[in-house]
């Protein structure tokens, strides 16, 4: 109960100048990301053999539930409104760009480091007891993936003084720009099968659904008035590109699928974001209202005290998981995905991967309270820039592919040396070892 009372206190000292509705929507996308993907993974052993099975290729009709739990454009919108906030209030401060974007670097890079590292050692200890490389390399790159959001979202952190700077000098001209650019990469990805230049719309579409959270700190958008044409316009959008266009209907990938929204990002996700963002703002000042008591602002800062541990570490709790209970001859596993007995199954399957979440959370959570304590110290703007350059590449690295490998070590090692020293730039890594001693 101290986490709770803790958060308590804060809730009692928190300004009333503070939009806690910023916070809301982070911690609960973060709970859509868990259950979304804790539901679609579909372990089970068929034959005495394990089957790592996905719910959106085994049941189509659940690929219309992704259009409420793939949240990332979420985070995006949220990333949009709280970088502005803290552009605006560096610059008055007089703090540079160096100083403002190492600090906020640091914040989402010196939870990751842990995790890396733990799963650095964990696979020589698997190729010390001859499991063979590529065991290593599924579960890792299984565990791994959600680190594709940090290599993506440092990216668009690091330019995001410049795209503001744009959004305060041209408005909602400086959006469609991006809508347009993203129109066009698109049109070069699926008309002329130009697939290589479609991989900027990691940055492109991104940076656009970041602009959101522009509209919605400058009063562009919020309430219904505003938030609502907004949302119309962005369903009618994915609606005709699912329906008259031929673009996936699933908002997540879908194993053996020629063409995803998401690798790369297609205009789908961006209508997606346009769509969610109007609704969610739509309830802002209701939800705002509400957040003045002091238990659900609690509970809302309990879960943003946590909020990157909890999403780096929650699918390495299920492979876990899924790890022991193969070791255990498959018990639990014998059902076949999407039965009703399958299904029925769930909540004792979320219940379970709750538990180990909580003991990760217990071990690793601190590395992310650590920015709690930071205080804002001089970079130099290569650094940021380099260090997060190097971390990103080891990042997307690890998402696309895990980090097992053919090495005497049994992985690839040098993923999680260039993070490391991407992280030493930004001042990540040497803050972990010199507090947590």
């Amino acid at each position: 109960m101290k986490g709770w009372e803790r958060a308590k206190d804060l809730a009692d000292r928190t300004p009333e100048s503070r939009n806690r509705y910023v916070d809301l929507l982070r911690a609960v996308s973060i709970a859509a990301v868990v259950v979304g993907h804790w539901l679609i993974a579909a372990p089970w052993m068929d034959h005495g053999r394990i089957r790592l099975d996905h719910m959106l290729g085994l049941a189509p009709w659940t690929q219309w539930l992704t259009w409420v739990f793939q949240v990332m454009p979420v985070f995006f919108i949220v990333g949009g409104y709280s970088n502005a906030v803290s552009w605006e209030s560096a610059r008055s401060s007089g703090r540079d760009y160096g100083t403002w974007v190492g600090s906020r670097l640091r914040r989402l890079i010196a939870p990751v480091v842990p995790l890396l590292l733990l799963w650095a050692v964990a696979g020589m200890v698997a190729h010390g007891f001859d499991i063979p490389a590529p065991v290593v390399r599924i579960a890792s790159q299984a565990a791994l993936v959600p680190v594709w959001f940090l290599a993506v979202y440092v990216l668009v952190v690091l330019v995001a003084p410049l795209t503001h700077a744009a959004w305060r000098r041209f408005g909602m001209a400086s959006f469609w720009v991006l809508v347009a650019c993203a129109i066009g990469i698109d049109a070069g990805r699926f008309a002329a099968g130009l697939v290589g230049p479609a991989w900027a719309n990691y940055l492109v579409v991104w940076m656009a659904v970041h602009h959101i959270g522009y509209m919605w700190r400058d009063g562009r958008l919020g309430g219904v008035r505003k938030s609502l044409p907004f949302m119309l316009g962005g369903i009618v959008a994915l609606l005709a590109l699912v329906r008259l266009a031929g673009y996936p209907l699933s908002m997540v990938g879908v194993p053996g699928d020629e063409v995803s929204n998401t690798l790369p990002p297609s205009l789908a996700m961006l209508a997606l974001g346009a769509a969610q963002g109007g609704l969610l703002l739509a309830f802002e000042a209701p939800a705002r209202r509400w957040l003045r008591r002091t238990r659900p602002w609690a509970a809302t800062i309990l879960v943003n005290g946590m909020i990157m541990s909890i999403y780096l570490w929650h699918l390495t709790a299920m492979v876990l998981l899924i790890g022991v209970l193969r070791l255990l001859g498959g018990l639990g596993l014998g059902l076949a995905p999407g039965s009703s007995a399958w299904w029925a199954s769930r909540p004792l399957w979320m219940v379970v991967l709750a538990v180990i979440l909580l003991g990760f959370l217990a071990v690793f959570g601190r590395f992310e309270r650590l920015r709690e304590r930071e205080v804002p110290e001089r970079m130099a703007a290569w650094r940021a820039i380099t260090g997060a350059t190097l971390v990103c590449l080891a990042l997307a690295l690890a998402a696309l592919d895990g980090i097992g490998g053919g090495s005497f070590l049994g992985v690839r090692l040098w993923v999680v040396m260039v993070a490391l020293a991407g992280a030493a730039l930004v001042g990540a890594a040497p803050r972990i070892q010199r507090r947590a001693a």
